[in-house]
């Protein structure tokens, strides 16, 4: 299945309140998001037939779409149910969904007032966002060219497409010389996050990791946050200079893709994967998976 184009896979898509066949869920050439980045989306994950955490997933979605200055035209309780629903008809148990919303095509150009607001939701099988042998031995990190924006400059608090594309650009250079990602630093020269997922560090049993003054508090960030607390480890969030980096023992990243992956090396810097990092890997999985897996069939 990993081979099989986005576009020609099997299945449905919920698309503007219908379930329509995958390949038939499309977008004009002159839609508006594909030109100006006009599009906000949200990246879940569900555990035994349940979305981890859906109602803080949706409502940043409407949340991200306001910040773009669009409203979504459909409710926090219809954009959940139909999450759910999409689970049902393709009877996936562990799966990855992504709703996204976006302006259409009625007019072309940088304002774009009339447009109509789209969302479609999709969800599919996907494994861990890293190979299994990676995460065991921690993931190697290369350091970004590009930075995380001055928050002045760019809608931060939004999880918006156009965002990503120096995210891509990053990850993109970090692959092509063996790396699995990239750390970007933000406009001050501190250390931000990962290209899609969030960046933690550990010295002397106390974890510290980047405030999130520029990038999104992710939901993986402040549920991995809260389990370290219930674990009695303190938790700092500060600003952090790359050249920390050298003092620290050990690394992981978080996000509903990466869930809590270790970092064995970013750049010239190395890490262990130490007895902190492994407990919050199996606590996190602890979290996310449901006490009983939902029946999940298929329907007509």
């Amino acid at each position: 299945m990993a081979g099989i184009p986005f576009d020609q896979r099997d299945g449905e898509i919920w698309y503007d309140g219908a379930y329509v066949p995958w390949t038939d869920a499309k977008v004009h050439v002159l839609t508006h998001g594909l030109h100006y980045a006009s599009a906000v989306f949200e990246g879940e994950r569900a555990y035994g037939g349940a979305i981890f955490k859906l109602e803080e997933h949706t409502d940043r979605l409407i949340e991200s779409a306001r910040v773009l200055g669009f409203s979504i035209p459909y409710s926090a309780e219809v954009i959940n149910d139909a999450c759910n629903q999409l689970l049902v008809r393709a009877n996936l148990i562990d799966a990855y969904v992504r709703p996204i919303a976006w302006r259409g095509s009625e007019m072309m150009g940088v304002s774009a007032q009339a447009n109509t607001i789209h969302l479609a939701i999709a969800a599919w099988q996907w494994p861990s966002y890293f190979a299994p042998e990676e995460r065991l031995k921690g993931i190697r990190l290369d350091m970004a060219e590009y930075c995380r924006p001055d928050p002045r400059t760019a809608p931060s608090k939004s999880k918006a497409a156009g965002l990503y594309m120096i995210c891509t650009i990053s990850k993109h250079a970090a692959e092509a010389k063996g790396y699995a990602d990239a750390l970007m630093l933000d406009w001050r020269g501190q250390v931000a996050e990962a290209t899609g997922a969030n960046v933690f560090f550990v010295k002397d049993g106390v974890i510290h990791t980047p405030k999130p003054d520029c990038f999104l508090d992710g939901i993986t960030r402040r549920t991995v946050i809260g389990l370290a607390k219930a674990r009695g480890i303190e938790v700092v969030e500060r600003a952090i200079l790359p050249e920390e980096m050298e003092g620290f023992e050990q690394c992981f990243l978080t996000g509903t893709a990466a869930e809590v992956t270790p970092v064995s090396e970013i750049g010239p810097y190395s890490f262990t994967v130490g007895d902190i990092t492994k407990t919050l890997m199996e606590d996190y999985m602890a979290a996310v998976l449901p006490q009983e897996p939902a029946k999940v069939a298929a329907v007509g």
